[in-house]
């Protein structure tokens, strides 16, 4: 099988630095900010890498492709202007400044601090605020917890008002943001509650025969579909040529899905609380924050896993043992027809293909998961847990832009904006998208009762008709066709795309991140095809102003009817936190489908088992 959109390995990883190290001429103190696959699809049949690297001795970044088989460094630039993700090792490094620092260490000690390694100090993004340090520096704001007694929450006691800002850059701390002491809540106790319930009993899920999927290292076939799994350092799982067998033949839907962006607005204006708006992939990437699953906790059944390769900032190779997982699931009746009168039924059983991977980012964790379904449909759900951003109440009692949710504990207003894309190839890739519509249609000599419903298909021919809003008054979702492929009836073959619960952005497009964030505005884009197109805010959204991803790309209005298209999908969970998130959040959900229409000629699932003799022998013995 053809491997070569597999993630990079161990070895692919220390040749990219290589590389850069000899031939892209930075100085010592330079690190790596990704090291993933090169899809710029620039260099046909050859494998390569993007790297990205950041010089804190000049606060430049740098970025260009290594191609592995003549080892050379295919591009290499400076990106004037913008700043390179917050990785996880400067995030360690700017907790140990913290600490260290005698000014903060005395911010601690007025609040009752003396132990400053149980504090907990998370640097965040700055932004853009347009404040003259944003442009001319490497800045992180810093928010601060204090770890419970139990040592299994270092979010358990939130440290109110206190805030280092960095120079990541430099390494140094600029200035303590103290805007006055708060008492700090009191310990919730341990998330590992020592006393446990014991009346549940076990679920075992067994296949005596082995699994019905084929993995041939990242390629995967199961039922009649076909897909490879990928990774990027920045979006963590990623999916390539997604295809379903039909009849004797092997149907391209998609050439890459991929979360290609996640913000979590935060919605407290007081004090430093505005500054909270996290760019969870484009300012501190997702693939390298995966966990790494064990069967039993987060994955149940049989499981196939596949490991990826990440790396440090100073780009050692780092192995994340099980990252992605893929099992299959019951799920219940797939269809089912019963004749009274002839005591007859016919039912038969679904299942569907999981492909998961979960990722810890800072005091949330998400699970991201892709469901392939034998009737054709795919969905895509986000699960969401972790610990609600906590903060301490003031004096004055809870703020109006929280809640309570513990001990003199709330937590604020916020979102979860999801930004979902897909590389469309609808049985090729020429393709079009429309949006299908339903309204009641007026009273009068041809709607006598009132009854009828109007049925409208609109068709995008630009990028600018291609920028909409969910609308359930009107039933509203959108359809690929591939108007060059009739159906049995005479239409084009199609795939519609489905939403979920979903809910619009709160925050002024004016505000800084409206004009960061300006994708979550709209929950449908439709671009023309561009491999350079990955990341809907821009491929530099740290401290970035604003107005770049799908805003500018789409400013050119190209055209996209009969095209090579991507679909973008926005999900926006909002959340008011509630005391049931404490301590520790359970899952909650936000999705959407995509789901044939007029792409199969029947009920692809047909030729399934049919299970009326089974049923009607168990129907007997009772």
């Amino acid at each position: 099988m053809d491997q070569s959109k597999a993630p990079l390995n161990d070895a692919e990883i220390r040749q990219a630095v290589t590389v850069i190290r000899r031939d892209a001429g930075l100085d010592d103190s330079a690190w790596f900010e990704t090291i993933s696959l090169d899809e710029s699809g620039r260099y046909p049949g050859s494998r390569g890498a993007y790297v990205c690297c950041y010089e804190p001795d000049s606060n430049r970044t740098f970025n260009g492709i290594v191609l592995f088989d003549d080892d050379s460094l295919a591009e290499w630039r400076h990106v004037e202007g913008m700043q390179a993700r917050i990785v996880p090792d400067e995030f360690m490094m700017a907790c140990e400044l913290a600490r260290k620092h005698e000014g903060f260490r005395e911010a601690l000690r007025r609040r009752g601090i003396d132990d400053p390694s149980r504090v907990l100090v998370e640097s965040w993004s700055a932004g853009n605020f347009g404040n003259p340090e944003e442009k001319q520096q490497r800045v992180a704001y810093g928010h601060c917890w204090l770890m419970n007694d139990a040592g299994d929450n270092p979010y358990a006691r939130p440290i109110a008002n206190l805030h280092p800002v960095f120079d990541l850059g430099k390494r140094e701390i600029l200035r303590i943001d103290d805007f006055g002491v708060v008492p700090i809540p009191p310990d919730p106790g341990p998330i590992r509650r020592p006393r446990q319930r014991d009346d549940l009993r076990e679920i075992a899920i067994t296949q005596p025969d082995g699994p019905s999927f084929e993995v041939d290292g990242y390629h995967v076939r199961w039922h009649d579909w076909e897909l490879q799994v990928g990774f990027a350092q920045r979006d963590g799982l990623v999916l390539h040529d997604i295809a379903i067998h039909d009849r004797g033949r092997l149907r391209p839907l998609m050439k890459r899905a991929s979360m290609a962006e996640m913000v979590v607005p935060y919605g407290d204006p007081r004090g430093a609380a505005f500054r909270r708006n996290a760019f969870d992939t484009g300012e501190y990437g997702i693939g390298a924050s995966l966990d790494s699953l064990r069967l039993g906790c987060d994955c149940l059944g049989h499981i196939h896993y596949f490991d990826v390769w990440t790396h440090d900032w100073q780009g050692e190779p780092q192995l994340i043992e099980n990252a992605v997982c893929m099992h299959e699931e019951d799920y219940g009746i797939q269809w089912k027809y019963s004749v009274p009168a002839a005591g007859q039924t016919t039912v038969t059983r679904s299942r569907r293909l999981v492909v998961s991977s979960i990722a810890t980012i800072g005091n949330y964790v998400y699970g991201f998961f892709w469901y392939f379904y034998m009737d054709g449909t795919i969905g895509v759900e986000v699960k969401a847990t972790g610990i609600p951003f906590p903060s301490a109440i003031e004096s004055g009692g809870v703020s109006p832009y929280g809640r309570q949710i513990g001990d003199r504990v709330e937590s604020h207003v916020h979102q979860h904006v999801f930004s979902f894309r897909f590389d469309m190839a609808l049985d090729g890739e020429r393709n079009t998208v429309t949006e299908m519509n339903f309204r009641p249609a007026p009273t009068g000599p041809d709607n006598l009762h009132g009854n009828a419903v109007i049925t409208e298909e609109t068709r995008f021919k630009k990028e600018s008709e291609a920028q909409r809003e969910v609308d359930s008054r009107q039933s509203r979702y959108w359809r690929v066709i591939n108007p060059g492929v009739l159906n049995r009836f005479g239409e084009p073959v199609g795939y519609k795309l489905l939403p979920g619960a979903n809910s619009f952005p709160l925050q002024h497009p004016d505000s800084s991140v409206g004009r960061r964030a300006g994708f979550m505005y709209k929950h449908l884009w439709v671009t023309r095809h561009d491999p350079d197109e990955l990341y809907p805010a821009g491929w530099f959204p740290n401290q970035h102003a604003g107005g770049d991803g799908l805003p500018r790309w789409t400013a050119a209005d190209r055209a996209i009817d009969n095209e090579h298209v991507v679909v973008w999908h926005t999900v926006n969970y909002h959340h008011w936190p509630r005391p049931e998130d404490w301590p520790v959040q359970p899952v909650v959900y936000a999705g959407f489908h995509w789901m044939a229409d007029g792409f199969f000629d029947e009920n692809p699932t047909m030729d399934l088992p049919q299970r009326q003799a089974v049923c009607a022998a168990e129907s007997a013995e009772e």
